[in-house]
């Protein structure tokens, strides 16, 4: 995940999205910052880390082995879901799910390296979805509120903040700005990282008046880290008509502090949530779309199995020698002693 994090705007073109020509004034980052204690030295990151414990607990997107918060917060409603089809004697997955047979092997044409774009939107409106509706309070910033900051110049509902969106809401949402920007999926996952470190470092919830904001700032920013050729925050207003640069660039600032600048996202991390995602679909009926293996396919899996075999062998031999180097050159010589 290559690229740079800024919220300056260049007059020119995006190299992906034609627009008209805008003068804009450019936000510098200076490092007049810095405290006059510490001098020229700026802290790192994992300088301020919590033990590995607590660190594991209070933040999820930054370690490997912590849950999920989309996936415990959906789990309420799968257990009632699950209860229901019980009760029922119906399980909803058996009448879509499709199983492989000797004749016949289904595969999905997602995979952690290369998602399918749609059903990862999906999955992804869906987690956020289970934010808002499970909830722990309603802690927000003013930054983030639609009625402070609105997105259109249509009036904002005067029931805006109680009344949670569907999930059919969030994704026509997702979706207009991935399809407009010309997004990956894979940017959608490091989208839903960000949304979750920030609703842990910042202390606040994702609920009705700010989940646009929210979810705009983290596609914002997951897009210019993501991807090397970034769209522009001008970009997003001419999408988002009626948002003004200023505010958008301003949204991007303080999201950056509230994550402390913690825009890392390791394989590791980005490999869970692609998982608990593809969990959160099978738990909620919204399996990935399954097509017969074809020769064609299976020839090609069965290349790339061959490839990464091979690459395993060398690595192997070569661990073996770097190991064997090492004890020739650390090896314990005996020799007699020599008493006066």
């Amino acid at each position: 995940m290559g690229g740079s994090v800024s919220c300056c705007i260049s007059p020119g073109e995006s190299p992906k999205i034609r627009r008209r020509d805008v003068e804009l004034e450019e936000c510098p980052f200076t490092a007049e910052d810095v405290s006059e204690d510490t001098g020229t030295y700026l802290q790192h990151i994992s300088d301020r880390e919590l033990p590995d414990e607590l660190a594991q607990e209070a933040n999820p997107s930054d370690h490997a082995k912590a849950s999920t918060l989309f996936l415990n917060k959906s789990q309420t409603d799968v257990r009632e879901k699950r209860k229901s089809a019980y009760t029922n004697h119906i399980s909803p997955a058996l009448l879509t799910k499709k199983y492989s047979s000797c004749s016949t092997i289904f595969l999905d044409d997602s995979t952690v390296s290369q998602p399918n774009l749609k059903n990862n939107i999906k999955c992804v409106a869906l987690a956020i979805y289970y934010h808002i509706k499970n909830r722990d309070s309603n802690r927000s910033l003013e930054i983030f509120d639609e009625k402070k900051h609105p997105l259109s110049r249509d009036k904002v509902a005067d029931d805006y903040s109680v009344v949670d969106p569907e999930h059919r809401l969030i994704y026509r949402f997702i979706r207009t700005l991935f399809g407009s920007a010309q997004l990956t999926a894979e940017c959608a996952i490091v989208t839903l990282v960000y949304l979750e470190r920030l609703l842990t470092y910042a202390e606040i919830d994702i609920c009705p008046c700010n989940w646009k904001r929210i979810v705009l700032g983290a596609i914002l920013l997951a897009s210019k880290v993501w991807d090397d050729q970034a769209v522009w925050n001008v970009d997003y207003c001419q999408i988002l008509k009626d948002i003004a640069v200023d505010d958008m660039n301003d949204m991007e600032r303080q999201f950056l502090e509230l994550l402390q600048f913690n825009i890392n996202v390791p394989a590791s991390v980005y490999a869970k949530y692609y998982f608990d995602l593809r969990s959160l679909a099978d738990d909620n009926n919204l399996g990935f779309p399954l097509e017969p293996l074809s020769n064609k396919r299976a020839q090609k899996l069965e290349a790339i199995s061959r490839l990464c075999e091979d690459r395993y062998k060398y690595l192997n031999k070569s661990t073996l020698k770097r190991s064997l180097s090492a004890d020739n050159l650390f090896g314990t010589k005996i020799s007699k002693a020599v008493l006066s």
